[in-house]
C-alpha cells in the first residue's frame, strides 16, 4: 500500500454510532484522496506512481453461538469464528449499517472492529453523479489511467456469498453481508444507467411492471400526491433524469434544481413515490422478458429493499378465467432460463405468507370483494415463466413434451415472462417477493388482443391493479419490516446483514 494512502489500524466498537462514525470517517478519507489525485492527474499533473485507497471493513469476532431471539431472520452470525465485510457509501447506508451494528452488538455481546481493509476502491466509483472525468482526457491519459489508479476488479464482485457458493480459505474470515463493497459500488452505478436516477432515490417496496400503461397511471398518480398533501405522507415524486417534484406543502431541496428530463428514455425507467423514512414506494418498468427482469433485480437488490412485487399482464391458461380477472402466484415453473447457474431448478420458490396475504388483502380492499365472491375475480395459482414469446406456435404433438403438456401438468394457471425470474432472485438475494398478475389474453383458447379489446382492457383494469400494489405495499409497510423479513429465505451459514 503507497504510504500516502489513508490508513485507519483497527479499533474496537461497543457503540453503533461510534463504529458507524469511525467508517464515515474512513471511507470520507480515502474517496476524498482519489478524488483529489484524480482531478490532479485530469489537469494534467503527473501524480507520479500508482494512487491507492481502500474501503473500510467492520469484523466480529465470537467463541459462542449467538443466544438470539429465535423469530429473527438476521442480526447475529452463525457461529463461532471471524467474520468481516467492506463497506461503502455510508452517506447512504447509514440507517442500515447502524441497525446491522446494534443487532450485532445485541445478539453477541462482543466488540465490533472497524478499520481500513485491503480492498482497493476503483477511481470510478470515488467520482460523483456529475463528475465528467474520462470525456475531457485524450486517449494517452486515458491508457495512463490504469497505470496510476486501481479500476473495477470484477473477481472482487461475484455472487458467491449470495449463491452459497463461497468457501473461504483457511484462515480467511467468514462474510458477514451478501455482497462486498465494490459488488455493492458496481450496482449502484449500474442503476443510474438503466434507471436514469439516482440510488438516493430508491425506496423500501418496489414493484415492477411489464407494461407503460401501469408506469403511465403511476406518473398521474405521483403528480396528484404531489399537488394535494392530504391523506398520504408521501414527501417527493421523483421521475427519470432525477426530475423531482415536491409535494406543494414542502419547500425544495438543494440539489432539485439539477434534474433535467433526459431526451430518451433508459433501458429500465424508475420512478419514486418518496416517504422521509425510504419507506416509499420505487416503481420501475422492466420491459419484457426475463433478462431485464435479473438484470435490475441483481443490482436494487444491493440497496436492501424490504419487499418487491411483480405487477403485469399475462396469459391465462385455464378456460374458466376471463380477461381483467387476477392470478396471485403461490408458485413457478422457472423456464427462463437466466438464473438456472446462480439458483438451481430443483430449488423451491416458496410462497411468502406476509407478502400473500397483503397482495389478496388489498385486491379484496381494493374490489370490495370478499370471501367466495373474490374467488370470481382472483385465482390462487402457480405461474409460468418463459423466455420464448412465441411458445404457444411451438408444435404440442411429436417427440419431446409440448409447453402446453408441461404447463398443464405442473397446474400452472398463467404464464409470463419475467415473474419467476423476479421470485427467483428475491428468493436468491433474500428479499421478500410477490407476484399479482392480470390475464390480457388467453392464447390456448382463442382469446388473442385485438386493438379494440386492449385499449378498453387497459382502461378498465390497469388503475385499478396499480392501486392493488401500492395497497399491498403499504399494508406491507404497516405491519412493520421485522414480521415480513423471512426465516424462509435465510440458509444454514447465513450472513448476518440483512
Amino acid at each position: 500500500m503507497p504510504a500516502d494512502s489513508p490508513f485507519y489500524a483497527p479499533q474496537h466498537f461497543n457503540d453503533p454510532a461510534a463504529a458507524l462514525a469511525r467508517v464515515q470517517e474512513i471511507y470520507g478519507a480515502s474517496v476524498h484522496h482519489l478524488r483529489d489525485s484524480l482531478q490532479r492527474f485530469v489537469a494534467g499533473e503527473d501524480v507520479g506512481r500508482h494512487v491507492r485507497a481502500c474501503y473500510p471493513f467492520v469484523r466480529v469476532r465470537t467463541n459462542t453461538v449467538a443466544r438470539a431471539d429465535s423469530r429473527l431472520s438476521y442480526g447475529f452470525v452463525a457461529g463461532p469464528g471471524v467474520y468481516e465485510t467492506t463497506l461503502t457509501r455510508p452517506d447512504l447506508y447509514q440507517d442500515y449499517y447502524r441497525e446491522q451494528f446494534e443487532l450485532l452488538l445485541q445478539n453477541h455481546q462482543v466488540d465490533l472492529e472497524v478499520g481500513t481493509s485491503t480492498q482497493p476502491i476503483p477511481v470510478h466509483f470515488s467520482v460523483t453523479e456529475h463528475d465528467h472525468i474520462e470525456g475531457s482526457l485524450d486517449i494517452v491519459r486515458r491508457q495512463l489511467l490504469r497505470d496510476r489508479f486501481d479500476l473495477p476488479d470484477l473477481n472482487a464482485m461475484d455472487d458467491g456469498i449470495a449463491n452459497g457458493t463461497l468457501d473461504p480459505r483457511p484462515g480467511e474470515a467468514h462474510p458477514l453481508a451478501l455482497f462486498t463493497a465494490p459488488r455493492v459500488d458496481y450496482s449502484l452505478h449500474r442503476l443510474r444507467h438503466y434507471t436514469g436516477t439516482v440510488p438516493e432515490h430508491f425506496q423500501n417496496f418496489v414493484l415492477f411492471t411489464n407494461y407503460q400503461f401501469y408506469i403511465d397511471e403511476f406518473i398521474k398518480l405521483g403528480r396528484q400526491y404531489m399537488a394535494d398533501p392530504s391523506g398520504h405522507d408521501y414527501t417527493a415524486f421523483v421521475e427519470p433524469g432525477n426530475v423531482v417534484t415536491r409535494r406543494s406543502d414542502l419547500p425544495p431541496q438543494p440539489g432539485d434544481e439539477l434534474g433535467a428530463a433526459p431526451p430518451r428514455l433508459p433501458q429500465m425507467p424508475a420512478y419514486h413515490l418518496m416517504r422521509g423514512d425510504r419507506a416509499g414506494i420505487t416503481m420501475v418498468n422492466i420491459g419484457v422478458g426475463p433478462a431485464n427482469a435479473k438484470t435490475i433485480t441483481d443490482h436494487i437488490a444491493v440497496l436492501r429493499p424490504h419487499a418487491w412485487i411483480m405487477l403485469g399482464h399475462c396469459a391465462g391458461l385455464r378456460n374458466t378465467q376471463q380477461l381483467g380477472d387476477y392470478v396471485l402466484a403461490h408458485g413457478y415453473v422457472r423456464e427462463d432460463h437466466v438464473l438456472d447457474e446462480e439458483l438451481p431448478l430443483w430449488v423451491p420458490i416458496p410462497p411468502l405468507a406476509e407478502v400473500q396475504l397483503a397482495l389478496e388483502g388489498a385486491v379484496a380492499e381494493v374490489t370490495r370483494m370478499e370471501g367466495y365472491e373474490l374467488k370470481r375475480l382472483m385465482r390462487t395459482g402457480t405461474v409460468a415463466t418463459t423466455d420464448n414469446r412465441n411458445w404457444e406456435l411451438l408444435p404440442s404433438h411429436g417427440m419431446g413434451t409440448s409447453p402446453e403438456r408441461r404447463f398443464s401438468q405442473s397446474r400452472a394457471i398463467a404464464l409470463d415472462m419475467e415473474s419467476a425470474t423476479i421470485a427467483a432472485n428475491g428468493f436468491r438475494f433474500r428479499v421478500p417477493y410477490g407476484t399479482l398478475l392480470c390475464v390480457s389474453d388467453k392464447p390456448l383458447h382463442g382469446e388473442i388482443k385485438l386493438p379494440g379489446m386492449a385499449n378498453h382492457f387497459y382502461r378498465e383494469r390497469v388503475d385499478q391493479h396499480l392501486r392493488i400494489g401500492i395497497r399491498a405495499m403499504e399494508m406491507l409497510r404497516d405491519q412493520g419490516v421485522d414480521r415480513l423479513h423471512s426465516r424462509k429465505l435465510r440458509s444454514f451459514a447465513e450472513v448476518a446483514f440483512q
